[in-house]
């Protein structure tokens, strides 16, 4: 997610495929119609994230100091295997397939058109959660600070996105909880994955640790608010079904590239 969250290109790639693969199966010899544009759950409902967030840290307070250190620390990583995968999940729109191996099946708009719908909807409400703090704090990314490698491309858009909280980590948490109610025999690895996704902002140099941690926090704090809205139950319960019925019919990912992933994800990066 570049500028800011970038949560509308999520929410436009979800929410097409998705949108898609529902016409097809409403109307297979109807004319295709253009998905629907994710316009959120929450609205002018969601909670203000900002004050319920820690501050971000101050130049040269010890959270700060902590963050400069990590980064540091974490530049390590560059011809580290940890690297490759810190640039795969930097496509934020991803985290569905990234989280294949924690959920034992990929979600797809064949397999899981309202999952996926869900999942774009949701987009425009992780966004509104990570774009007002991010604004008001105007926190500077951690390799404007100091040198070292990052490993994605040093675009404008990317340096002028603030730094806290990290819409990635807000991201990957808010969808991570929401496949772990959807596959509660799977919370832990699904869980960790996620929490993997946030971190190797860290590990590509990008976001600071209290950014990272505040993105998880931002999460947590939307799919609470999410839970009390009558539509998002009723379609949490619709995508429990689809789940459970796209892990019985498979197939299961490529068992060896799922062990590589989890012997990677196993090391703590900082």
């Amino acid at each position: 997610m570049g500028m800011k969250l970038g949560a509308a290109a999520v929410a436009n790639a979800l929410i097409l495929v998705a949108g898609a693969a529902i016409a097809q199966q409403a109307a297979p010899q109807a004319a295709m119609t253009p998905a629907p544009r994710a316009s959120g759950y929450l609205g002018e409902s969601a909670p203000d994230t900002y004050a319920v967030l820690p501050p971000a840290p101050r130049p040269g307070d010890p959270r700060d100091r902590a963050d400069r250190e990590i980064y540091r620390a974490t530049r390590r990583y560059e011809h580290d295997p940890r690297w490759a995968m810190a640039q795969n999940d930097a496509n934020s729109a991803g985290i569905v397939k990234d989280l294949a191996c924690a959920l034992g099946v990929e979600l797809t708009p064949k397999n899981a058109p309202r999952t996926l719908a869900l999942l774009a909807k949701v987009a425009p409400d992780a966004s509104r959660a990570t774009n007002r703090p991010k604004d008001i704090y105007q926190r500077p990314r951690p390799y404007l600070r100091d040198k070292g490698a990052i490993c994605v491309p040093r675009d404008a858009s990317l340096a002028a996105s603030p730094d806290y909280p990290s819409g990635h980590n807000t991201w990957s948490w808010t969808v991570g909880l929401i496949l772990a109610e959807l596959a509660p025999d799977r919370a832990a690895p699904i869980l960790t994955r996620a929490r993997a996704f946030g971190e190797n902002r860290l590990v590509c140099g990008v976001h600071s640790l209290s950014a990272v941690d505040a993105g998880r926090d931002n999460g947590a704090i939307l799919v609470a608010a999410l839970h009390g809205v009558a539509q998002f139950r009723s379609d949490m319960d619709a995508a429990r079904a689809e789940v459970a019925a796209a892990r019985a019919a498979g197939p299961a990912p490529d068992a060896a590239a799922c062990a590589q992933e989890a012997a990677l994800i196993a090391k703590n990066p900082y």
